[in-house]
């Protein structure tokens, strides 16, 4: 529908249309916002696209000769509204702006693109949550290695790595879990093959396939250098690391054609390593819904609602980091930890600092947007008004650290990161009014006395001013027109106004300058010249104002790195003292941290469980587990008696303690968890082609061969997606692997209604039997949510069944066949008059061929697939010969 500039046809358009067309050729992936005096329009396929998603009236507009072409437009006051909409559902648009203005100039307006804003280059305050980190990142991949970086173009945060890999898509996709970024680019190459696509990513964001030579080494570390200003990368970390270079050099590149002209504000580039803190799989991050519920998707439910009570937007990113990061190292932990029982110890301090935090403007995002020379004058007071709160905390820090405790040592450490920023208050609130406008149009943004020239503009026009201001009493007595007035429009300017049945009484000088139904406007030849001194001089103090204003932003941007660390010390205080404020009121107790391999809890709760069943006493529980004992624990009992809970919080609780918060326990002591692996609940991936079983054996081979003797596993009714017979064997196979691998033998929580299972616990030495308790009394069954030793010997499936509202006679019908199925034998099917072998644990109830060939199997070789395969071979055998 988009007419091409160069067509032979594009001549015979207007000059307005043929300026369109080639802004529209140079950003065609983008709804271009074309300014037109008080609106900003679209055209073509952007209107017929802008119109369906704002719900706007699409009309047309004529183009010249004959041509009419589709038009949809919003108001320039109203861009920020509209802008969010458009974004929040993954559109890249492009700001284009009158350069010059059109009460002024001949011909056509001058335009041009300012800025193109996608979901990972935002800035703008509305355009983002601002308790939530906005990521733009960027992958490649060459072989066996992934190449990642990723950047908050709000904050300026630049992080990159490559990391060794296997499988470096898997890899990545655990990554963008991780991040969850805005947007992803992706190297594409339109002569070579197709690139990946967000699905087979599992990526929800917005994806931009990039062009592939923005992605090679040379061109990747020319715009580093470039923008770093500096000879070699090395400084940075980066030697060694190429693919990490070429990922960071395409951001840098994209965010360089986002705001044409300017130059990124981004801090020095900062390398990570997936060593530093505990990997999560993305199913784990799911499962233990760390920063939003499975159901809902909202926080509310999720672990950061349990423990978030930041009152700064820096303190809420923060902490949402930690939780996506828990720590490995010890040293850094015990420092968290020290933080939070110093905070916990002083009522009266933690009162003092959350008075100093509380309704502290986003110091991290209003420095950023004064270097990119996009803050208001509001911000730049609001940022003066961050470096006051700043200072307060720095006395309240400061005052905690004379604390006569050994854990003051630690709010010291907080308190010298807080650097010290006065200075730079004492010059904003010297440039800039206490409550300026945000418009520089009228002038009153910079303060008087803090330029000569600007004073000297006020002076000249004061005068005027005044003139003009005691005019009306002048002319109205020297008249004699006793409702004669003087107004000012900014269409006419400045005007005497008669009424009509006064218009025999105007003098000679008065020069008519607007009629009106009722009345006549004047001008005389002294206001007219006083009007050009007044108006003169508003338009030189409005063009110093925003030239002075532009200065200061450039010299708040100097010490934008100071600024930077002072928003990071002010998130980390508030981040812990969260922490401090939920271990108070819930209880929570300080982990004992060590590099052992225990885990044991004592008491433990549910973190988010315990306070959103408020008006149910919940049940604690203890747990332990060490990889030299009780390894693997099997965990059998009926549905809704606690086991999904008992689970998740023995996760949550090692969790909490590796991201430095205290614990829901009477006492907790954890050996360093390096992974945390989750296997719970049935979800499938039908736009994948992968069914619910297919998804849960990809996750627990993920499980089996990616944890190590560190790791947790936790796993929940794994095999109940196939055939009994089937989910038995792979869930046998499974626990003996965990049990028996020299390189594994990891802490696992393995929940089962295989009751067969339980026989494991005489077999193999490191598995221990715990069951969920029930009673039945006057026939009804009570669920006590405590787990002790022991195995359970019923599931209670029919009675939730009931619970649940299943018809009566569909409860009663499956009462009967259970009573059928308990008499005839377990293994027995109703369906089925034919005798079934019982299952045994080893699967043959006498000596069989096939029984020489498993022990010929060297099992510790073999892949968990391979086990599986062969497992399913074998079985095949052993009912052909069972029906032959």
């Amino acid at each position: 529908m988009t007419s091409d500039p160069n067509t032979p046809a594009s001549s015979k358009v207007s000059p307005l249309r043929r300026q369109y067309l080639q802004l529209k050729k140079r950003y065609p992936d983008a709804i271009l916002l074309f300014r037109l005096g008080d609106f900003y329009e679209t055209f073509d396929d952007d209107a017929v696209l802008l119109a369906a998603e704002l719900q706007i009236v699409l009309t047309g507009r004529d183009m010249g000769k004959g041509q009419r072409a589709p038009m949809a437009g919003i108001p320039y006051h109203s861009l920020e509204t509209h802008l969010a909409k458009l974004v929040q559902r993954g559109h890249k648009v492009a700001i284009c702006e009158q350069l010059t203005d059109p009460a002024t100039s001949v011909g056509l307006v001058e335009r041009d693109v300012v800025r193109i804003i996608t979901p990972g280059t935002a800035v703008e305050p509305n355009l983002l949550d601002e308790r939530a980190n906005n990521y733009l990142a960027s992958a490649f991949i060459e072989g066996n290695r992934l190449g990642f970086a990723y950047v908050d173009a709000s904050v300026g945060s630049f992080y990159v790595t490559q990391i060794p890999s296997n499988q470096p898509l898997n890899t990545l996709r655990e990554e963008l879990e991780r991040l969850r970024p805005a947007e992803l680019l992706w190297p594409y190459d339109p002569r070579g093959a197709k690139p990946a696509s967000p699905a087979e990513l599992a990526f929800a964001g917005r994806f931009e396939a990039y062009d592939q030579r923005y992605f090679s080494l040379d061109n990747a570390r020319s715009i580093l250098l470039e923008h770093y200003q500096v000879a070699s990368l090395d400084g940075f970390g980066c030697a060694g690391l190429p693919l990490a270079i070429r990922a960071a050099g395409a951001i840098v590149r994209y965010l360089l054609e986002s705001q044409p002209g300017a130059r990124p504000q981004l801090s020095p580039l900062k390398t990570y390593s997936l060593d530093n803190f505990m990997t999560l799989d993305p199913g784990t991050r799911r499962n233990l819904e760390l920063t939003q519920t499975v159901r809902s998707g909202t926080v509310k439910g999720s672990l950061l609602w349990a423990l978030d009570r930041t009152r700064t937007a820096p303190g809420g990113r923060l902490l949402r980091r930690w939780l996506q990061e828990p720590l490995l190292d010890l040293r850094r932990l015990k420092n968290r930890h020290d933080a939070v029982e110093a905070l916990l110890l002083d009522l009266e301090g933690r009162q003092r600092l959350v008075g100093a935090l509380s309704s502290m403007p986003d110091i991290e995002r209003l420095t950023n947007r004064v270097a990119m020379r996009l803050a208001t004058p509001r911000e730049v007071i609001g940022l003066a008004k961050a470096i006051e709160q700043v200072e307060s905390l720095r006395v309240e820090l400061e005052r905690l650290t004379t604390a006569p405790i050994p854990q003051a040592g630690a709010l010291k450490l907080l308190s010298d990161r807080l650097p010290d920023c006065r200075a730079i208050n004492q010059i904003i609130q010297a440039a800039i009014v206490e409550v300026p406008p945000n418009s520089f149009a009228d002038g009153g943004v910079i303060a008087r006395g803090f330029s000569a020239q600007l004073d000297e503009l006020y002076r000249s026009s004061a005068g005027a001013r005044e003139w003009i201001a005691g005019l009306e009493a002048i002319e109205r007595e020297r008249t004699g027109i006793r409702n004669l007035k003087v107004g000012y429009n900014r269409v006419f300017g400045y005007y005497i106004e008669v009424s009509n049945s006064n218009s025999t009484l105007v003098p000679a000088d008065y020069l008519r300058k607007q009629t009106l139904v009722n009345a006549e406007r004047f001008i005389t030849p002294e206001l007219k010249d006083k009007e050009a001194l007044v108006l003169s001089a508003q338009e030189r103090i409005s063009e110093l104002e925003s030239a002075l204003f532009r200065e200061l932003c450039s010299e708040i941007g100097q010490s934008r790195e100071k600024l930077l660390q002072a928003a990071e010390a002010v998130a980390q205080v508030d981040a812990l003292l969260s922490f401090a404020e939920v271990a108070a009121d819930r209880r929570y107790v300080r982990p004992e941290l060590d590099d052992s391999y225990e885990l044991s809890i004592v008491a433990g709760r549910h973190p988010v469980v315990e306070i959103s069943q408020q008006d149910t006493p919940f049940v604690p529980n203890d747990l332990g587990l060490s990889c030299d004992g009780n390894q693997i624990i099997v965990l059998t009992g009926p549905n809704m008696a606690g086991k999904s809970t008992y689970l998740r919080q023995a996760a949550l609780i090692v969790l909490m303690a590796q991201i430095g918060s205290f614990t829901p326990a009477e006492r907790a002591r954890i050996g360093l968890v390096d992974r945390i692996f989750t296997r719970i609940g049935a979800q499938d991936d039908l736009g994948a082609g992968q069914s619910t079983f297919l998804v849960e054996m990809l996750e627990t081979a993920n499980l089996l061969t990616q944890s190590t003797r560190r790791s947790l596993l936790i796993l929940d009714e794994v095999g109940r997606g196939t055939s009994t017979y089937d989910g038995l064997a792979i869930a046998q196979a499974v626990v003996e692997y965990i049990h028996n691998h020299p390189k594994l033998g990891a802490r696992t929580l393995f929940a089962t209604h295989y009751r067969e299972l339980t026989a494991l616990e005489g077999r193999l030495p490191r598995v221990r039997n715990y069951q969920t308790e029930v009673v039945e009394q006057d026939g009804k069954v009570v669920f006590l949510h405590r787990v002790t030793p022991g195995a359970a010997d019923r599931s209670y499936g029919i009675h939730v069944a009931q619970l649940a509202g299943v018809p009566r006679a569909v409860v009663r019908r499956a009462d009967d066949i259970l009573r059928g199925l308990e008499q005839g034998g377990a293994n027995k099917h109703p369906s089925k008059t034919e005798e079934q072998p019982e299952l045994q644990l080893s699967l043959f109830s006498e000596p069989d061929p096939v029984v020489e060939e498993i022990k010929r199997l060297d099992i510790m070789s073999m892949t968990p697939i391979e086990a599986l395969s062969k497992l399913y071979e074998l079985q095949s055998r052993l009912k052909d010969n069972a029906h032959g």
